[in-house]
Formats: structure tokens, C-alpha cells, sequence
């Protein structure tokens, strides 16, 4: 039997202790793996692009474990009453090949990418942060605003989005939460006071939402809408002034905010800063970039977190695997079922 979790047992789970606390708990288990890099199995995502979205595999392992990830990006869906973006994962013994739990995504998507973008900017946001602009007030929103409160005590937030219900969603569920919220009447009045800025559209364009006349010394800028060929959301002067940190980099050449910038700009793997292999924020006065596309390993720590601390009553059981009294007999399973020729 397969450890199952849907949409209600991944909601309670996360309930049971607080969102907060489960991205923080998530961003424990990045920062042990990224610290870990090195026993990683890693490679692209494998990506199957279409003309309203894209649909991707990310797989990755550490030689025990095995894990992948099954993830769509298609911005149309909202107009259609879908999300934007659903997933499900599996996680494996490497030894056996069995898998070990499957898992919803969409909603341990939202709590990872949050973990991942709080966790980056522990390192790389100014020590005296106290105010995030989030562009772009879509699903992510609300889990971001989470995450950097969680992470780094951001309660302060100033908000745009050009739909304004998506503005007014946002407003509503992060004062309910306890956020201090300002909305915005552009992008640069969004972050006019702010000390790191998210970005975060769901538009599959070459799109420009913060330009590099709004970005001021000292600033860190997480950004996580670019994530495919063809989507970006920064304008590229403020990359060509900025220290870069990434994920993977292979990764992001290809979709990320990188995506066409010359090869010979070094850019940071984040996985070297964890390991103090090199460092964090180097002065008050820099500014760092956060081109954050969603890795592997960090679904990978994810599953690995919910397995860890999932109680027996917040999951499922499938029956997935066959068992034949005899290893070599499969064909015994259907033996009964098959008739016989007079």
C-alpha cells in the first residue's frame, strides 16, 4: 500500500500546524538538502510546451530517495475557472523502486516556493528588512507574504496587481492574517518604500514590471514569475547591475530571468551560499536578484517534510502495488479472471 495525500489531507496537515510553520519547516528541509547538493541525481525539468501553457516533470534523488513532481503552467486557465498551476508528486525507495507516498502539489507548490524565496533572502535580503512590495497578487501571494514573515518577521507589505480583484483578494486575506497592507497605485509606487520586492505574474510574455530606475541600492528583488522559455518580468539593466543567484543554473539559463543574458555573466547557485562556499549579501548597498524558477530538490525536500511529519490519520492508503504470492507469477492475479478455451 502507497501513502496517499489529497487536497483535504494536505489542507489539514497543513492546518494542524500553521501554515507558517509548515514553510518554515519546508525551508529547514531545502537548506539540509541544498547542503547535500552534491549526492543530488539533477537535470532540467523535463518540459512539454504548448501554446497556452507548459506541462513539466521534475525528477531528482539522492541515492536513497527518489522523487518527481508533475506540474502544468497555463495562464489562460483563471478565464477558464481553473488554476493556473496543479501538481502531484511521488516519493520512492531507490533500493526497491516502491513508491512511498503520493502526494497533491498544487498547495505543497505554493508552501515550497514560499519556503525557497524566504530562504534566499535570509541570505540575501538586508538584515534591517522590514517592508516587501508583492506585484502580482495571484495564488502565490497570500504564501509568499507567509513565508518572509515566517523567515525573515516581514509584516509590513505593499501590494499591486493591474486586476483589481485580484488586489482586493489579496488585501482581504492578508489583513485578515495581520499584515500591515498598503495598496499601490503602480508598480513604482509599490516599491517606492520597499526593501525586498517579489515579482510574481502568471503572464507567459516577455513582459517588463519593474524597471531598473525603480530599483534602489540595497534592494532585493525575489523573483519568481519567470519560469519557462519566452516569460520574463524584469527589465534587464537591473540584471546587468545586480549580483544573480539561482537555483540551478542549467535550469535557468533556459527559463528564467537569465534566459538572455550572455553566458559569460556569472551568475550564483544558491547551494554555494548555504555551503558558505561563497557569500550571502556582501554590503548594504548591493542588490541581489532571487531568479528563482522551482527546482527539483526543493519538491523533493518538500515530500520528504510531509512524510516526515504526516500523522497516520491525515493520509490514505492506495493500493498501487502488485503482490503476487509468487514474485514471478503476475500472471496469477488475473489467472481467475481469464477463461478458458473448451
Amino acid at each position: 500500500m502507497v501513502q496517499v495525500v489529497d487536497v483535504p489531507s494536505m489542507a489539514s496537515w497543513i492546518a494542524s500546524a500553521g501554515a507558517e510553520a509548515r514553510i518554515a519547516g519546508i525551508a529547514d528541509y531545502i537548506e539540509s538538502d541544498f547542503t547535500n547538493w552534491k549526492s543530488f541525481d539533477k537535470v532540467p525539468r523535463l518540459a512539454a510546451h504548448s501554446r497556452d501553457g507548459v506541462i513539466e516533470l521534475m525528477p531528482a534523488s539522492d541515492g536513497e530517495l527518489y522523487g518527481f513532481k508533475y506540474v502544468n503552467g497555463h495562464p489562460v486557465n483563471p478565464s477558464r475557472g481553473l488554476q493556473t498551476v496543479v501538481a502531484f508528486g511521488m516519493l520512492s525507495d531507490v533500493a526497491t523502486g516502491y513508491p512511498l507516498l503520493i502526494s497533491e502539489m498544487t498547495l505543497l507548490t505554493a508552501l515550497r516556493t514560499a519556503a525557497t524565496s524566504a530562504l534566499a533572502a535570509r541570505y540575501l535580503a538586508r538584515a534591517d528588512a522590514t517592508r516587501m512590495a508583492l506585484i502580482g497578487c495571484g495564488s502565490q501571494s497570500e504564501f509568499q507574504a507567509l513565508g518572509f514573515r515566517a523567515l525573515l518577521g516581514i509584516n509590513a507589505l505593499t501590494l499591486w496587481d493591474t486586476d483589481p480583484a485580484a488586489l482586493i483578494k489579496a488585501e482581504a486575506n492578508l489583513t485578515r492574517l495581520g499584515f500591515e497592507v498598503r495598496i499601490a497605485i503602480d508598480a513604482a509606487d509599490a516599491v517606492a518604500e520597499a526593501d525586498i520586492v517579489t515579482t510574481c505574474t502568471a503572464d507567459k510574455t516577455l513582459a517588463t514590471i519593474l524597471l531598473d530606475e525603480h530599483v534602489r541600492p540595497g534592494m532585493h528583488i525575489n523573483a519568481i514569475g519567470g519560469d519557462c522559455p519566452g516569460k520574463t518580468e524584469l527589465d534587464p539593466h537591473i540584471l546587468q547591475r545586480a549580483r544573480i543567484v539561482v537555483e540551478f543554473e542549467p535550469q535557468t539559463r533556459i527559463e528564467g530571468e537569465i534566459q538572455h543574458l550572455p553566458a559569460e555573466q556569472s551568475v550564483t547557485e544558491l547551494w554555494h551560499i548555504i555551503r558558505a562556499e561563497a557569500p550571502g549579501r556582501v554590503s548594504d548597498e548591493e542588490i541581489t536578484v532571487f531568479d528563482s524558477v522551482g527546482f527539483a530538490i526543493e519538491d523533493f525536500a518538500a515530500l520528504r517534510y510531509v512524510r516526515d511529519t504526516l500523522a497516520a490519520a491525515e493520509a490514505g492508503e492506495l493500493d498501487l502495488l502488485a503482490a503476487p504470492a509468487d514474485p514471478k507469477d503476475l500472471y496469477s492475479l488475473v489467472a481467475a479472471s481469464v477463461s478458458t478455451p473448451a
